[in-house]
């Protein structure tokens, strides 16, 4: 089937309690672990049946925020997503409980029950009507975002659509159409405000209701970190300060004089040469058809995910009005597929796309044989482990995307892995600083905002705009209004990544043996003992960043542009 044949239907919420709510009962009651993993197994298609539908209408209101059919199926999901939150509470209880468990650890992992005690902890049915509201509030960031329209080069424009007029190479050009970005943000500064505020209170009186001081603690409940701590991440975020930014302003110094700028402004920092970035030589149909070709070659397993994908038609790539923003990869249970999200621009990014999002997608399809909702994808920054090294996975096939401007686009993918880990780290300490302080008013949540990029990002210059001097950047970043804590994964995956790129050049076989190993482990594993798996070393362990510097400055020694 292709996906705009897949059937959409409103689950009737009152059918599935009582449905679930039989199989409970008979789980309670049974004889032995093997006669509750066959109700179990039941339990699991309802729950899997439940995900897809709420995916697919996720899918499509996002593809289309204007569609009133599903923006109202969004509007149910939102009302209704905290009430099958709770029927899985329920089910989480009822395995923790069981006299049965060891055995049920046997079948299901250790993993599923770490995962059904942190739920247990983020959840209560009092908190239903707040978690409603959170839902409400994200999906009004997210349609705000949707909604601008600006006015640009004789169009009217999305915010991913100027994207490739703000790294453009005329200087003037990208300077304009960054001022006409950040104008739209500026346009409705106290909307996103208020949002904001209003999320941080609501999460901040969550998290009191479940019995924690803030919502730190509940926030890394929440992105299910098992196996590490917020010291843990502290640590590595000092390590990212010691050894990294001093790299990362190396890097941007390096670029200013290419760039041949007395100052390196805001809207320069994008763009690393001076007849522009590299940048895909077709429209997002020849960019798919290269995409196809690569992943054909790659390995026997990413020929099949792939034709998988482009014959079901499981990718929306192209931009469009009133299509969300940003991209995502996400998986459809019924049909064990994975779909893919984005808004091509023009730039490399549409590249990074297939490379980036197409790792989660392949991971999730390489594990779509386990049973559990819960295990298809690994934890967050386990995840990003799989998209990020894939990005380096397909570096030799560049030149079928860039051709003759396929080694600018893998300087600028190297430097830039370097000089986003600090941005990374700043989005982490910010929310931390956010959570613990939910009292801030806007003007001092945007005044450490712009403290912490003094520290992180320094050498951000914007002299030639006052609102993003005052702390605004944040604003366009998704992750902070609708998944909160989930940016420092990112960071910990991408130097996971830089290892597996390092472990490329000495024998590509063995890297991309443990790659497909982690793919195929999906979510039975935390992260840590993943890391361990693919034989790595873990971020959190001293030197793991210096083990990778090293090479990277050689590699980009070597192949700096002239």
């Amino acid at each position: 089937m292709k996906f705009e044949d897949f059937t959409y239907e409103r689950p009737d919420f009152e059918t599935v309690k009582d449905q679930l709510e039989g199989l409970f009962v008979n789980i309670e009651k049974a004889s032995s672990a093997r006669e509750q993993m066959s109700l179990i197994s039941k339990v699991n298609h309802i729950r899997g049946h439940v995900q897809t539908m709420s995916t697919l209408a996720e899918i499509r209101h996002s593809i289309n925020t204007q569609d009133e059919f599903y923006e109202e199926e969004n509007d149910y999901w939102n009302e209704h997503g905290p009430l099958y939150e709770e029927l899985n509470w329920n089910f989480y209880h009822l395995l923790i409980h069981s006299k049965f468990r060891d055995a049920l650890e046997g079948f299901l992992t250790k993993q599923f029950f770490k995962l059904a005690e942190f739920s247990l902890k983020s959840f209560s049915p009092e908190i239903i009507g707040d978690l409603q509201e959170e839902n409400r509030l994200a999906s009004a960031y997210d349609k705000l975002l949707a909604s601008a329209e600006i006015p640009f080069a004789g169009e009217l424009l999305t915010l991913p659509g100027i994207g490739k007029y703000t790294v453009d190479k005329e200087r003037v050009v990208r300077r304009e159409a960054v001022r006409r970005k950040f104008s739209f943000f500026q346009e409705h500064e106290a909307e996103i405000d208020e949002i904001f505020d209003q999320l941080v209170k609501i999460r901040h009186r969550i998290a009191q209701a479940l019995g924690f001081k803030n919502f730190v603690e509940l926030g890394y409940i929440r992105m299910n970190r098992t196996d590490y701590t917020p010291e843990m991440v502290e640590i590595f975020r000092q390590q990212v300060k010691d050894e990294l930014v001093p790299l990362a302003n190396k890097l941007y110094e390096e670029q200013r004089k290419r760039l041949g700028l007395a100052r390196l402004q805001f809207y320069d920092v994008d763009v690393e040469y001076r007849d522009g970035n590299a940048a895909p030589k077709g429209d997002p149909q020849w960019i798919l058809a290269q995409g196809k070709k690569m992943y054909c070659q790659m390995s026997r397993e990413t020929k099949a995910f792939f034709l998988t994908m482009v014959d079901q038609n499981l990718l929306d790539l192209a931009n469009k009005p009133g299509k969300r923003g940003g991209g995502y990869c996400t998986y459809l249970n019924d049909y064990k597929v994975p779909f893919i999200f984005s808004n091509f621009n023009g730039t490399s990014g549409d590249v990074d796309v297939l490379t980036h999002e197409a790792g989660h997608a392949f991971q999730v399809y390489s594990s779509r044989h386990i049973e559990l909702p819960e295990l298809n994808f690994p934890t967050s920054e386990s995840a990003e482990i799989h998209s990020m090294s894939m990005e380096f996975f397909a570096w030799p096939w560049m030149e079928q995307f860039f051709k003759e401007e396929a080694g600018k686009y893998k300087y600028t993918h190297l430097s830039g892995a370097v000089k986003f880990i600090p941005y990374g780290v700043l989005v982490d300490e910010f929310q931390h600083h956010v959570y613990e302080k939910p009292e801030w008013t806007p003007a001092q949540r945007k005044a450490a905002w712009r403290h912490l990029e003094r520290e992180y990002l320094p050498h951000k210059d914007y002299s030639e705009n006052s609102f993003l001097d005052r702390g605004t950047w944040w604003y366009q970043q998704g992750h902070i209004f609708s998944s909160p804590f989930y940016y420092i994964d990112y960071t910990l995956a991408q130097i996971c990544a830089l290892q597996f790129w390092k472990r490329m050049g000495e024998d590509r076989f063995s890297a991309w043996s443990d790659y497909l190993k982690i793919c195929q482990l999906g979510g039975t594993k935390p992260f840590v003992e993943l890391v361990k798996r693919a034989n790595l070393v873990s971020p959190f362990e001293d030197g793991c960043i210096r083990s990778v510097l090293a090479d990277i400055e050689q590699w980009l020694s070597a192949n700096q542009p002239q």
